[in-house]
């Protein structure tokens, strides 16, 4: 497998897994808000009060609160796991890109049981906040760095909110739009169950499919912030993937001091991943993924010594799967013949980012432990 092979691998398990993870955030909150229709839907006309549409809003609140409470739990525990499954994963990629018999010099990273929490829970307008792309602080010698984190480093979204508070907020936030849709309707003479279709839109109970399909058939209150839930869950999937990966990169100074910023997998190609990339920065100094919502862009580890000229005549990894017909099914699955179709269409390179950014498969915490087995 090519030097950047193996992180492509990766970036395209990385969308997946936050497709799955997504899905499951976004179904809990659908389920806090058809609930809420469907006690709006049931009032009668001729007997509903003010005091009826109160406890209808205070429940929703309730029950909100309740689940921006869950799922950061759940975001604490995923992105834990996560966080030890890509530590393992730069650990063995850089030892695979090393000459035979030297793979013992790669000194490994430790996660603490800690650093979920912090990530997601921490307050980074406390005081001592560090960056996550800030050096590990002291020296790192050739003993397994702990990963710590005792200053509350924290994981921020693009906009600044950690993921905690980005829950919060939405949960806050739709409480009042849902309070707001049912008044201006009432206003305007709207019947309850029309008001209720409104805000669940073709949504049922089994709300079956991928996180996009079933974003697709949101209403008022579900489709948008379902979209906010998934590019929350990307970014911060990006973010703590990286970090981790970088906390490796740190601890091998003497292997790679390096990395290509990589946009290539990035669903929307923004004009900043765009222009970061193929540039490269040094390790806990250069700009770092997310650079914005939804950023799945990719920092490829360079190995010390290995010439530039032989990086950029190495193939694409659409090339190299074109090439390796076994490693192609391996990634693409029951997908593979869509792939052929946009490789002749546009070519192997292009082809790959267009299949990310249409992909809704999903692969759980648990096949990835499968595919990146512990290097302990």
């Amino acid at each position: 497998m090519t030097q950047h092979a193996e992180f492509y691998r990766n970036a395209i398990d990385l969308n997946r897994y936050s497709n799955g993870v997504a899905r499951r955030v976004i179904r809990t909150y659908n389920e806090v808000i058809l609930d809420a229709a469907e006690r709006l839907a049931i009032l009668d006309p001729e007997t509903q009060t003010a005091a009826r549409l109160r406890a209808i809003l205070l429940q929703l609140k309730e029950s909100l609160a309740t689940w921006s409470g869950a799922s950061t739990q759940l975001m604490i525990e995923e992105l834990q796991g996560l966080a030890l499954i890509q530590s393992d994963f730069m650990t063995t990629t850089l030892q695979g890109m090393l000459p035979p018999g030297s793979t013992s010099i790669v000194r490994t990273v430790e996660i603490s049981p800690e650093f979920a929490q912090a990530v997601v829970s921490f307050d980074p307008t406390q005081a001592n906040v560090v960056n996550l792309s800030d050096p590990l602080p002291g020296q790192l010698g050739r003993a397994a760095p702990r990963v710590a984190l005792p200053q509350g480093v924290t994981l921020t979204l693009p906009n600044g909110e950690i993921v905690r508070k980005a829950f919060q907020n939405m949960a806050t936030k739709q409480a009042e739009a849902f309070g707001q849709v049912v008044r201006v309707g009432l206003m305007q003479g709207e019947s309850s169950e029309r008001i209720a279709r409104r805000i669940r839109g073709r949504l049922n109970r089994e709300q079956r499919g991928s996180a996009q399909q079933i974003i697709q058939q949101g209403g008022q209150l579900t489709a948008m912030p379902n979209n906010q839930i998934r590019a929350i869950v990307r970014s911060s999937v990006t973010q703590i993937a990286d970090a981790a990966m970088e906390q490796v990169a740190l601890a091998n100074s003497d292997i790679t001091t390096r990395y290509r910023y990589t946009a290539l997998l990035d669903s929307r190609t923004s004009p900043i991943c765009r222009a970061l990339d193929g540039k490269v920065y040094k390790w806990g100094e250069g700009p770092h993924p997310p650079v914005h919502f939804n950023c799945r862009s990719q920092r490829v580890a360079l190995i010390k010594g290995f010439a530039q000229q032989a990086l950029d005549e190495q193939p694409t990894y659409g090339e190299w799967l074109v090439a390796n017909p076994d490693q192609k099914v391996k990634v693409f699955g029951s997908k593979t013949k869509y792939f052929d179709y946009l490789t002749k269409k546009y070519g192997p390179t292009d082809a790959v980012r267009r299949f990310v950014k249409q992909d809704g498969s999903e692969v759980t915490l648990g096949e990835l432990r499968a595919k990146y087995p512990s290097v302990t």
